[in-house]
């Protein structure tokens, strides 16, 4: 295990742009935390601050893996930051969830297209089908194992199918395949480029960091496990088809099943 530290520790040392991305990874921890458990207005100030530096920091830097890492670090703040801004309290809460992933769609169509990448670039597409299904599978003792976590609120009104249909689509489109598209899709490309083979691991502590919310410990070091799981299934087959429909039917069982 100190061989590792070592070895991480003189990676971050010698490589200006890690030592960067792990600077933004602990603000962006520092303001979960902030968020949580003592001030959100101070925590959502410290998002705006942080995204406002990161997209002066990638209009300084002149190689392309620094700027790309940095346009997609962004999204890290900006996902908080209309969390918690958009006024949905008039909506039911599943609905949050469509209607912040709308604007964080059209950031991703216009990150992707600014830094050259197509659809298929970011990981969709139909590779590998048969082991996309069983890597979807996973899903279901996702969504159980995170539910005897969180115990968390049913969204749905009712376990009547036709209350459950709609809500079960929007996590699927507005959790799952947001989120993977996000972090699997552009952060964890861009960051392999960036940080080596650290880059998946960064990109699975940000996205764990982002479930502080939470307020558990537990599901904080459960997500970081899914997340280096889903980085190596995308890793492995060039697809976030079998991630996202996992990240989906997790979210579906967890909050609606």
């Amino acid at each position: 295990m100190s061989h590792i530290v070592r070895r991480a520790r003189a990676f971050y040392q010698s490589n200006p742009l890690a030592t960067a991305a792990l600077a933004y990874l602990l603000g962006i921890a520092l303001a979960e935390a902030l968020t949580t458990y003592t001030e959100p207005r101070a925590g959502m100030a410290m998002h705006c601050l942080l995204l406002l530096m990161m997209l002066f920091h990638s209009s300084r830097v002149e190689s392309r893996e620094a700027r790309t890492l940095l346009v997609s670090l962004a999204f890290a703040p900006l996902i908080r930051i209309l969390s918690l801004s958009l006024p949905l309290t008039h909506f039911a809460a599943v609905y949050w969830y469509l209607l912040t992933s709308l604007p964080l769609f059209v950031g991703l169509f216009v990150a992707g297209r600014a830094l050259g990448f197509s659809w298929r670039d970011l990981g969709l597409n139909l590779r590998r089908l048969p082991l996309q299904m069983g890597i979807a599978l996973s899903g279901l003792v996702l969504g159980v194992a995170e539910y005897l976590i969180l115990h968390p609120s049913p969204l749905a009104t009712s376990p009547d199918w036709r209350d459950l249909w709609l809500p079960a689509l929007i996590l699927l489109f507005s959790t799952g395949l947001l989120e993977e598209m996000t972090f699997r899709g552009l952060m964890q490309r861009v960051a392999q480029e960036g940080l080596g083979r650290w880059g998946l691991v960064y990109v699975a502590v940000l996205f764990a960091v982002l479930h502080i919310g939470y307020r558990s410990f537990i599901d904080v070091l459960f997500v970081l496990a899914v997340g280096l799981f889903f980085g190596w299934a995308v890793q492995r087959t060039r697809s976030l088809l079998g991630v996202t429909l996992a990240h989906g039917l997790t979210n579906i069982l967890l909050f609606l099943v």
